[in-house]
């Protein structure tokens, strides 16, 4: 399945929610600025509130594989995909580049949303929590985005996505208490394959959506 865009992409996920989350106390909380276009297709229509949550992945050298995600909160958490043997013998092999990789994923994730960050957890305390993504190769951002909201009591968690891989949607069957999936793929191309326009706001304008969103509701 393709998509036109990523907001045409969101407008579909939307309508497939609508119905059950219309007048429910929902927040929408993207995954990066791709997913904000996704997402506020889906805060519009839903009448919720729109926010992202900022991670940065870190792969394996030589690899194309992401071993886990450091979110603006400043953990660090491995992909689920892995085992916990398969970790330490990552970690041994790679425990100095990792470390750095780290340290410089922070950084760029402070410079970019400054000290207050994007996210406010009270804003998400008590509601239906609704994970957007343009696109989920594994569960790699997906689990910093669970251990961001461990400590926060949430009535529901939702996961919505355009595309996702198979080994992706079997994690998130454990992980979220319902899913969203318009096209599962056995081989996953990439998130740009899947859309016919890949122009992504920056960064700037990202957050001036999210900022505006209760302007856009429909």
């Amino acid at each position: 399945m393709y998509f036109e865009s990523r907001s045409h992409a969101g407008q579909l996920l939307a309508l497939a929610l609508q119905e059950r989350y219309r007048y429910e106390d929902c927040a929408v909380v993207a995954l990066s600025d791709g997913g904000v276009l996704v997402g506020e297709q889906i805060a519009a229509q839903l009448h919720c509130v729109l926010t992202m949550l900022v991670t940065e992945g870190i792969e394996i050298p030589g690899e194309s594989m992401s071993l886990g995600a450091v979110s603006q909160a400043g953990n660090f958490t491995y992909n689920s995909q892995f085992s916990a043997g398969e970790i330490n013998e990552y970690v041994s092999e790679f425990h100095g580049y990792l470390d750095d990789q780290k340290r410089q994923a922070f950084s760029r994730i402070n410079k970019l949303i400054g000290d207050g960050g994007l996210i406010d957890k009270e804003m998400l305390r008590e509601r239906v929590v609704i994970l957007v993504a343009d696109g989920l190769s594994d569960g790699a951002i997906l689990a910093v985005a669970l251990d961001f909201l461990k400590p926060i009591h949430i009535r529901k968690l939702v996961v919505a996505a355009p595309v996702a891989t198979i080994p992706a949607v079997d994690q998130l069957h454990v992980m979220a208490d319902e899913l969203h999936i318009l096209d599962v793929k056995e081989n996953y191309m990439g998130t740009n394959h899947y859309y016919t326009d890949n122009t992504i706001p920056s960064h700037e304008e990202t957050i001036e959506k999210i900022n505006q969103i209760i302007l856009n509701w429909r």
